[in-house]
């Protein structure tokens, strides 16, 4: 007579699941990989125009104290990154070379050198956080005239939003 048979439901066919299943995981990547590019990439697009040599020059020119950022220090890496000369007085503190592009840097002074998150974190205490660094080909970054550079002897830039290392140099 009539033979029942049974159609697997949309839900139910495994092809479906595993379609499904696929987009969902591809999509949620892409979207994962987006966001990560966009927040390496923003800061680059929204960041203020550098200071030009000249002015870095004119800066340096008064400096009370210089030291010098470089890229081989232990927790700098591809990303995390500094070289250059710094010019240190009581009025700016000037870098005349060039910072791995990043969100939220921030600049320290520290009574001790530092060269990774760990020793940072351990010393943020005792630092004093001078400004935010908005610029990675050279930066300007006023002192606040309460703040005694002789106190400290390390420059520490450090990324705020992710708690990176980025580099470090000391002027005394």
């Amino acid at each position: 007579m009539f033979a029942l048979r049974a159609e697997p439901t949309q839900i139910g066919n495994p092809m479906k699941v595993r379609t499904l299943i696929f987009l969902l995981l591809t999509h949620l990547s892409v979207g994962a990989i987006g966001v990560t590019v966009g927040i390496y990439i923003l800061p680059i697009l929204i960041a203020p125009i550098a200071p030009t040599e000249s002015q870095i020059t004119k800066v340096s020119s008064r400096a009370q104290y210089t030291a010098e950022f470089k890229r081989d220090l232990k927790d700098s890496d591809s990303f995390h990154w500094g070289e250059g000369i710094v010019s240190i007085d009581s009025e700016i503190i000037a870098l005349n070379g060039k910072l791995a592009p990043g969100p939220d840097y921030k600049l320290y002074l520290s009574t001790e050198f530092v060269e990774t998150e760990v020793k940072f974190n351990r010393l943020k205490s005792t630092m004093t956080r001078v400004g935010d660094i908005k610029t990675f080909d050279n930066f300007v970054v006023k002192v606040s005239p309460s703040i005694d550079l002789s106190k400290y002897n390390t420059v520490v830039v450090w990324c705020e939003a992710f708690g990176e290392f980025i580099t470090s140099a000391k002027y005394q």
